[in-house]
């Protein structure tokens, strides 16, 4: 069963502040070939979605839109916390789903779109692992 909790949700929402900005990783679906990225935006968005605001328009989204799969990191070496969170992602370029995301997002990251271009990216989490052992999973 996935049930983010509310520290989840607590530390992803000071994950930037906090000097700990949340990784994605995705995959090229033709050559498998990996990639990561910073995502300050990243959150918790209800009990077992994350989401983020893909601004950049980058690798990130040209690999999730062929292939959904991903994986958000976490890690505060302060608080020495560290999970990973496994899912499919979802784009969602227009519409109220969209908004919801954006109206969440912490405002340094939407200052670097102005033109509010963005892309909400929800993610249904299915896996959620800490120090490489499954504290959740969908059933």
């Amino acid at each position: 069963m996935i049930a983010l909790t509310d520290e989840m949700r607590q530390a992803f929402a000071t994950a930037l502040a906090d000097g700990a900005p949340d990784i994605v990783a995705t995959a090229d679906p033709a050559t498998g070939e990996p990639d990561i990225a910073f995502k300050g935006s990243a959150m918790v968005f209800d009990a077992e979605h994350l989401a983020f605001w893909e601004r950049a328009h980058g690798q990130t989204l040209r690999n999730l839109r062929a292939n959904p799969r991903v994986c958000l990191l976490y890690r505060n070496p302060k608080t020495r916390t560290a999970r990973k969170f496994f899912g499919h992602a979802e784009l969602h370029e227009a519409g109220d789903l969209r908004q919801q995301v954006m109206d969440r997002t912490i405002p340094v990251e939407l200052e670097r779109d102005p033109e509010r271009r963005g892309i909400a990216v929800l993610v249904r989490v299915d896996r959620v692992l800490q120090a490489g052992q499954v504290i959740m999973a969908r059933e």
